[in-house]
């Protein structure tokens, strides 16, 4: 029976770690990213992890205690790589997360079952109050994506942004 148990939690936290794509849970407000750690290259409908040696584009945003980004609409071009600086001017935790509509959705359903969840993905910068952290994204498909802040609450209050990224000419 002993042996019944642990193999029950065991394949919870399994199941919970394939949900979340491996993550642990505890989504503190460590730096999720440090410089010396090489960047996973996941394709992602929306781009891809870029290097920053390659960013020619440097674009600040921040975000606020109103559940805003600033700017909320960014257009970049197609193949372009773009080094984020993501400012947290609030007094809570924030994060920018680009994405689809769909992933965003998902992902914001997960960090309200899971909201100590640690995720630690390119495509995410995880934000102190106070603080600055960074995001480097090559957009290397054309289309109309997201970003968001998926702290519980704050994607359901309007914490949301638009990105464009034009076709290659």
């Amino acid at each position: 029976m002993k042996h019944t148990k642990h193999a029950l939690a065991l394949a919870g936290i399994t199941f919970a770690a394939a949900l979340t794509g491996g993550s642990a849970f505890a989504h503190g407000e460590k730096a999720h990213a440090t410089a010396a750690a090489p960047v996973p290259k996941e394709q992602k409908p929306w781009g891809i992890a870029g290097e920053a040696s390659d960013a020619k584009r440097t674009m600040e945003v921040t975000m606020t205690d109103d559940m805003r980004f600033t700017p909320s609409n960014i257009e970049v071009k197609q193949g372009e790589t773009v080094k984020f600086v993501v400012r947290n001017k609030g007094k809570v935790l924030h994060e920018m997360v680009l994405g689809d509509r769909k992933s965003l959705d998902e992902h914001a359903a997960l960090m309200q079952k899971f909201p100590g969840m640690e995720h630690d993905e390119p495509h995410m910068s995880h934000v102190a109050a106070g603080k600055a952290g960074t995001l480097v994204w090559n957009f290397n498909r054309a289309g109309d994506f997201d970003f968001a802040c998926l702290i519980p609450g704050h994607y359901q209050a309007g914490m949301v942004g638009k990105i464009k990224v034009l076709p290659r000419q």
